[in-house]
């Protein structure tokens, strides 16, 4: 059998993280036994669904590298083709038409709530002549649901699961307005389009056995359902807003890397023994329902970072320098330099070693960009006060404008040796150095600093923090 699996978001919203790892699960899934795999918006809610809403899913999806066959395919262009297959089984008797009026309906909820009980609708136009309709009233096409015995699911991740017939109401297939509704739309479409798995969120599961009767009135043959457990935030409540970024748009903007949140994600619910790195061409190879648990699994924003940490650290510098620039040029509100630009691409393969997500490293690398002169912080600004700071400063900058070897290994070498010939520790010339290069007293390595920044713009950056009478002004820029 030839997989053919599908990702079927609603346009109502965002691409939440529910809903990219579903996505995922089933790219993973057809890629694994070489199907094919669709994407089919479901934006039966015409009231509720936006092109916005298409374009944030299909960016969402484009972002973490999951690819369809064809075209994306709209459920609302087939209203005509369901409509015709719900009209089908009113003829064959296996649906009938409902002229319950909004009241009726009204009432039926209102007793529901008074008697504390599921909202079912109560079969009244079940086996009633059609010519005892009311005037005026457009009637709704229902399906005649079994009303004895049990629907049994044997689905691929809960094993078999099943419900009394009973509870479960027959449902409408198309409404008094000629639409159909979401739950007939997803059962032709399926069938349609040859769908052998349907892969998606256990709040489905209720749907499932709705979808299955309507599967077996039409006499189609079934495709195999896999529930898999939803995701939860640390505290074991469902994922949301409260926990935290849930788009996943919004993980971009905070700095994620799309192979980290992949990664990620697929390890929520999912295992392969005790690896946790698992590249996409592992997952494609590994991947399979059979490894997919039960339970809920609990979204770890740490677990998350520290997972970015190391696809940052993998991640090609050519790759990640128009991230950066992107955010210092917003962060600054200009442009920057190609002189800046340079600086940056020398300083990343040091800055990517210490950041976390984009955002960090960003932040991180401003000191290589920042106008001069650098703004200072309180801690940085008590280690160049005093004439001690700015003699030694100043003889420094004269020693490192002769420099030749403008390398990390030279340059502390001449740090050492400046040091040594005033009787001083290294740290007495490195930490007010550190102060004049960075505005701070925390950053990469001071010689990995200087190298990144050149010497024209170190012995500038020194001279910007020494008074006029120690020669401060002028000089290198």
């Amino acid at each position: 059998m030839t997989v053919v699996n599908r990702f079927a978001p609603s346009p109502t919203g965002m691409l939440h993280v529910g809903g990219a790892r579903t996505a995922l699960f089933n790219w993973l899934f057809s890629r694994h036994h070489g199907g094919t795999f669709l994407l089919r918006i479901e934006d039966t809610d015409r009231a509720r669904s936006t092109p916005e809403a298409v374009r944030v899913i299909i960016e969402g999806l484009r972002w973490l590298g999951i690819d369809w066959d064809g075209e994306p395919i709209f459920q609302s262009t087939r209203f005509a083709r369901h409509a015709e297959a719900a009209r089908a089984l009113l003829a064959e008797g296996k649906a009938y038409l409902c002229f319950c009026t909004p009241a009726e309906l009204a009432e039926m909820r209102e007793a529901a709530r008074r008697e504390g009980r599921p909202l079912r609708y109560d079969g009244r136009w079940r086996d009633r002549d059609p010519g005892e309709a009311p005037p005026g009233v457009q009637p709704a096409i229902r399906l005649k649901a079994p009303t004895e015995g049990e629907t049994v699911i044997d689905d691929l991740v809960q094993g078999e699961v099943r419900i009394d017939n009973r509870q479960l109401d027959d449902m409408v297939l198309l409404r008094a307005d000629g639409t159909p509704t979401y739950m007939h739309s997803v059962v032709v479409d399926d069938h349609d389009m040859a769908i052998t798995h349907v892969i998606r969120g256990d709040d489905h599961l209720t749907n499932a056995f709705r979808q299955v009767q309507l599967f077996n009135a039409f006499g189609w043959p079934l495709p195999r359902f896999a529930h898999i457990p939803l995701i939860h935030g640390a505290d074991g409540a469902k994922l949301s807003k409260r926990h935290g970024a849930v788009s996943v748009l919004d993980f971009r903007a905070q700095g994620y890397l799309p192979e980290a949140l992949c990664n990620y994600l697929l390890r929520l619910g999912w295992a392969h023994g005790d690896d946790e790195i698992i590249s996409r061409e592992q997952a494609v190879a590994w991947f399979d329902l059979a490894a997919v648990g039960r339970s809920a699994a609990r979204f770890d924003y740490a677990k998350l970072t520290n997972l970015n940490a190391h696809y940052l650290r993998e991640a090609a510098d050519e790759r990640l320098l128009p991230m950066v620039v992107e955010r210092i040029e917003a962060t600054l509100g200009r442009g920057l330099a190609e002189g800046d630009v340079a600086r940056l691409r020398r300083g990343l393969a040091g800055l990517k070693l210490r950041a976390r997500t984009v955002v960090e490293l960003a932040e991180n690398a401003l000191l290589y960009v920042r106008p001069r002169p650098l703004p200072i912080d309180d801690k940085a600004a008590r280690l160049l006060a005093g004439a001690e700071a700015w003699a030694t400063l100043a003889a420094f900058a004269e020693a490192l404008a002769g420099a030749e070897d403008w390398s990390e290994p030279g340059l502390e070498a001449l740090a050492r040796a400046f040091a040594e010939a005033r009787g001083l520790k290294l740290a007495a010339v490195a930490q007010p150095l550190r102060a004049a290069l960075t505005g701070a007293t925390v950053s990469p390595g001071i010689f990995e600093v200087m190298v990144v920044l050149g010497r024209d713009e170190t012995v500038g950056r020194i001279r910007d923090r020494l008074p006029e009478e120690a020669g401060a002004r002028g000089g290198s820029d």
